[in-house]
C-alpha cells in the first residue's frame, strides 16, 4: 500500500510538472537546428556572427532572432555588388520545405551587435530564433549556441563548404 501511495505521489508530482512547463516548450519550433556556432570576439570588439544551418519540416520563414547577449540582433544577408561585399538586415528569411538553408560566413547570418560582453570561445551564447508558417503563426526556438574562434567540425563555413569537406 505504501508503495502504491508513493507511486501516485510521483505520478502527479510529473503531471503538474508537466503542467507548469511554458507554452513555448509545448509549441515547439517547426525548424530543427545544426551545425550553430557563433564566432568569438575580443575585448572592444562590438559586433559578431552566429551561423547554423535551419531545416523547416514544412516550410517557414526566420523572422527575427533575439540575444541578451547583445543590443540589437538580426538577420543579415552578405552579397557581392558589382566588387563590394555589402552586408544588409532582411526582414525575413524564406525556409523552403525539407531544404536546409545555411546560415554561415560570407552569406546569410545572425548578426549580433552591440555586445553587451566579449563572446569567449568555449561558453555558449543564448540566442532565440523566430518563426513564422504559412498561416503566419510564429514559433520560437531558445538555443545555446557554442562560441569559437573558427567553425566547429560539421558547421556551416564560408562557400557553402562543411568543414569535414563535404559540399552541402
Amino acid at each position: 500500500m505504501k508503495k502504491l501511495i508513493h507511486s501516485a505521489t510521483l505520478a502527479c508530482a510529473f503531471v503538474t510538472a508537466l503542467a507548469a512547463l511554458p507554452v513555448q516548450a509545448q509549441t515547439a519550433a517547426p525548424v530543427t537546428v545544426d551545425g550553430a556556432w557563433a564566432r568569438a570576439s575580443v575585448q572592444g570588439q562590438k559586433a559578431t556572427g552566429a551561423f547554423m544551418r535551419l531545416t523547416a519540416k514544412d516550410g517557414a520563414r526566420l523572422v527575427r532572432a533575439e540575444s541578451p547577449a547583445a543590443g540589437v540582433t538580426e538577420v543579415h544577408e552578405m552579397k557581392m555588388e558589382g566588387d563590394v561585399m555589402k552586408m544588409r538586415a532582411v526582414p525575413s528569411l524564406e525556409l523552403p520545405a525539407g531544404k536546409a538553408v545555411e546560415l554561415k560566413p560570407g552569406g546569410y547570418h545572425v548578426m549580433l551587435m552591440d555586445l553587451k560582453a566579449p563572446l569567449a570561445g568555449g561558453t555558449t551564447v543564448p540566442l532565440t530564433l523566430v518563426f513564422q508558417d504559412a498561416k503566419g503563426s510564429e514559433s520560437s526556438l531558445s538555443l545555446a549556441v557554442p562560441v569559437a574562434a573558427t567553425p566547429p567540425a560539421g558547421s556551416p563555413a564560408p562557400g557553402g563548404m562543411m568543414m569535414n569537406g563535404h559540399k552541402h
